[in-house]
């Protein structure tokens, strides 16, 4: 599961889990790929970022970023550089999704999150 493809937000309706509301990302495995920077790209999806989620995120992928999105971090390539590296050249391969507010906890088993759980099954 690339972070970006995921972006940590819910975007559904889940049971248990609020649309929009950011999870907690562990990681257990991971692997990285290689991807052409693209500062724009970047730049672009910064003002659909959680800023307090990637940090998180950054943390247990082994990375780290400033702990606010600096002012200037349209000019700030080497902060854009990390963020491109978190979310586009990490894949987890094995961990969990979490929500904070509820406690539920989703596993990514080869990449890919369950986001149902077996008390949800009708």
């Amino acid at each position: 599961m690339k972070l970006l493809t995921y972006n940590f937000l819910t975007s559904k309706c889940i049971r248990g889990v609020k649309v929009g509301y950011p999870l907690k990302l562990n990681v257990s495995n991971k692997k990285e790929v290689n991807a052409d920077f693209n500062s724009e790209f970047i730049t672009r999806m910064l003002p659909r970022l959680e800023w307090s989620a990637i940090c998180a995120a950054a943390a247990n992928v082994g990375s780290e970023i400033p702990s606010t999105m600096p002012t200037d971090i349209q000019n700030d390539m080497e902060t854009l550089q990390k963020l491109h590296h978190i979310l586009l050249e990490v894949d987890v391969v094995e961990g969990t999704l979490e929500c904070p507010e509820t406690g539920r906890i989703f596993p990514i088993n080869k990449g890919v999150p369950n986001m149902l759980l077996n008390e949800d099954e009708v």
